[in-house]
């Protein structure tokens, strides 16, 4: 299994609808890792609060930014995500549960950045076709509310800005196009949001994208 293999894995089945947006079962998605590949791991990085003690997230002006790395087929992939309320706004000094909750989702996101459940992220049905899971044709439906994630975001200054840093650290980590591509791609919504929103903060984020996009392809070569 590859990949590639992943992207036409059909997850409708195990997914929930909160608030408008989609969530995809950790434990199901996991599993599913596992099956592909039995030596993928995941690592949940931490960060120091102090000489003595370690959190696992990042404090972002006294909220909190998990980051998941998922190696699947020796290829890691790093994601990020604030520990966020049922508003998915981002929460002041979360509590146990609530990391919790976020690293899991955030596991779960680095998971389609390997291709499981990619295709939710980018606003489609279903999985690319090719593979036997995929059995009807894609209906508008679920499409309307997927396209609706975006105004259920924080507006404020402060979400965005901590969206807009998260985006910008992640480029940190990355060492391939492919890598950056899926990225951007896995957060195209939220983007676009961005750019209606916070011109300023969108085009920080798109020239730093860019700049080490034409880096790395350099280094490819």
């Amino acid at each position: 299994m590859s990949h590639l293999d992943l992207l036409k894995v059909n997850v409708n089945e195990h997914t929930e609808k909160k608030n408008g947006l989609t969530y995809l079962s950790w434990a199901w998605a996991w599993a599913e890792a596992l099956k592909a590949d039995p030596t993928a791991t995941f690592n949940v990085h931490t960060f120091a609060r102090d000489q003595y003690t370690q959190l696992p997230y990042m404090d972002i002006n006294g909220t909190g930014m998990v980051w998941v790395t998922v190696t699947i087929f020796n290829k890691p992939m790093t994601c990020f995500l604030p520990v966020m309320n049922h508003r998915n706004q981002p929460i002041q000094n979360p509590d146990a549960f609530q990391v919790n909750t976020a690293i899991m989702r955030c596991m779960t996101k680095a998971l389609a950045l390997h291709g499981l459940g990619l295709y939710i992220y980018a606003g489609e049905d279903l999985p690319e076709e090719g593979g036997e899971v995929v059995t009807s044709t894609p209906s508008p439906k679920p499409k309307a509310v997927v396209k609706a994630q975006p105004t259920t975001w924080d507006n404020s200054d402060a979400s965005r800005k901590l969206f807009a840093d998260g985006m910008i650290e992640y480029t940190a980590t990355c060492t391939d196009v492919a890598g950056l591509n899926s990225y951007w791609k896995s957060n195209e919504l939220q983007l676009d949001s961005l750019k209606v929103t916070h011109p300023p903060l969108y085009e920080e984020v798109l020239t730093r994208f860019k700049t080490l996009k034409q880096q790395l392809t350099k280094e490819e070569k």
